[in-house]
């Protein structure tokens, strides 16, 4: 296998604690907003994804967000979904997103079209994410195109993929299948309750799945008990009772408890054995800054080829 050109790859690699975090492009053609954006998180994340049309929403394409945070200084991780593009347009984009700075990928099918702001939008799915993912590999490992044409200078990414350890009935045969296509890393879906995501880990280790593959669990500080309460109605959310009462109790402070509820949830991930690093959600530079400085995680590290 040819290595990836990712300095998050070196630093997963190292076994250092990683950290990434996320920007979601405007809905806006004005990129002055993003552009401030990414300075603010300069330091504080080993990578930054730019988010692909969120809840079926359409933003400011990805490879622009990559632009941006390549040029502040930041490692971009293009996230792709299958449901907007067939073969040639994630193909295009697999190069466009690499010629802009990326050098990681996140597969992902990408929310029913149903739940956004165009609902009539055709899915397109000519590729699974199983097959982007085979994609993305092929072309790094053998620099070829799916239509086994070769390529010269092929992108030479760090693939990731998503996965939901929490959600009722879960079935660990996707993540497997995901990484036997060649997944290197995975950013689960947000996690409050460590007890049972600690639960999650000691079912899916004898697999042998956090040894092929680097684990980030999600992580997103809740503002209030009203933002508690909603986070908990997502798919594999879970929001143990006695946080919503720290969030109740606190009043008009509900934010800084938030914040300070994050850094104890990555305090106790970090005791999970085979967890590579957090992925920090839905919040602004300020926020992720906050959290990153609570939890002890600067500076972050620097990891030479």
């Amino acid at each position: 296998m040819s290595p990836s050109e990712s300095g998050l790859g070196r630093i997963l690699r190292s076994g250092r604690f990683s950290v990434t975090a996320e920007m979601v492009p405007p809905r806006s053609a004005d990129r002055s907003g993003i552009e401030g954006r990414a300075r603010g998180l300069v330091g504080y994340a080993d990578a930054v994804n730019v988010t692909d049309n969120p809840t079926s929403s359409a933003h400011m394409s990805p490879l622009a967000g990559v632009a941006v945070l390549s040029a502040a200084g930041i490692e971009p991780t293009i996230q792709l979904t299958c449901r907007d593009r067939n073969r040639l347009a994630l193909t295009a984009d697999l190069l466009g997103a690499w010629a802009l700075g990326a050098r990681n990928l996140l597969c992902l099918s990408g929310d029913p079209a149903g739940r956004g702001d165009h609902p009539d939008a055709t899915e397109v799915f000519d590729l699974s994410v199983l097959d982007l993912v085979r994609l993305a590999v092929r072309l790094r490992d053998e620099s070829r195109l799916l239509s086994g044409a070769q390529i010269d200078g092929p992108p030479r990414y760090l693939v990731g993929v998503a996965d939901t350890p929490l959600v009722e009935r879960y079935d660990p045969a996707r993540l497997e299948a995901k990484i036997d296509a060649g997944a290197d890393f995975v950013q689960t879906q947000i996690v409050y309750d460590v007890d049972a995501f600690a639960t999650w880990a000691d079912l899916v280790r004898p697999l042998g799945l956090l040894e092929r593959a680097f684990l980030l669990a999600g992580v997103v500080p809740l503002r209030s008990a009203k933002h508690a309460r909603f986070m908990g109605r997502l798919p594999g959310v879970s929001v143990p009772p006695a946080l919503i009462r720290r969030l109740e109790e606190a009043g008009p402070d509900a934010a800084e408890v938030g914040t300070s509820i994050a850094v104890d949830v990555i305090e106790a991930l970090r005791a999970i054995a085979g967890l590579a690093g957090v992925h920090l959600m839905g919040l602004g530079d300020d926020g992720i800054a906050s959290v990153v400085e609570g939890a002890g995680l600067l500076p972050r590290p620097v990891v030479a080829d």
